[in-house]
């Protein structure tokens, strides 16, 4: 079992910054990747942006390109999501993820990972 705690959400203006934290614990040795996806009021949680455990390659999706950065720390099994220029459209709970397997074509969805965290709200005021 792996356990994921997400922290560093909070209300912050458009335009500023935020970072957010994912603290893996348990049975980590395996995972082979992480990630953030985000939930919006109304809508259905998306994919954000995911590391490879092993190599640091990273994915992202288009709403975030330029602006949100995830990168992962092995030694403290924890992945971060540096946030910039944020925008009201990026309030959302956001999620992270873990997987210890591949899935194909399941990069961006959920189906794609195992292990979830209950979520920090980010709120982006204009």
């Amino acid at each position: 079992q792996v356990q994921l705690v997400e922290s560093g959400g909070g209300l912050v203006q458009a335009g500023g910054s935020l970072r957010l934290s994912c603290a893996a614990s348990g049975h980590t040795s395996g995972i082979y990747a992480m990630a953030w996806f985000r939930q919006a009021p109304g809508k259905e949680r998306e994919f954000v942006r995911r590391v490879k455990w092993s190599t640091s390659s990273t994915y992202y999706a288009d709403s975030v390109k330029g602006r949100f950065t995830i990168s992962r720390d092995n030694a403290e099994n924890t992945v971060y999501l540096q946030m910039n220029s944020l925008k009201p459209e990026d309030t959302a709970v956001y999620y992270c993820a873990a997987t210890f397997i591949y899935r194909s074509g399941s990069t961006t969805k959920e189906e794609g990972y195992d292990y979830w965290g209950q979520g920090t709200q980010v709120t982006v005021s204009s």
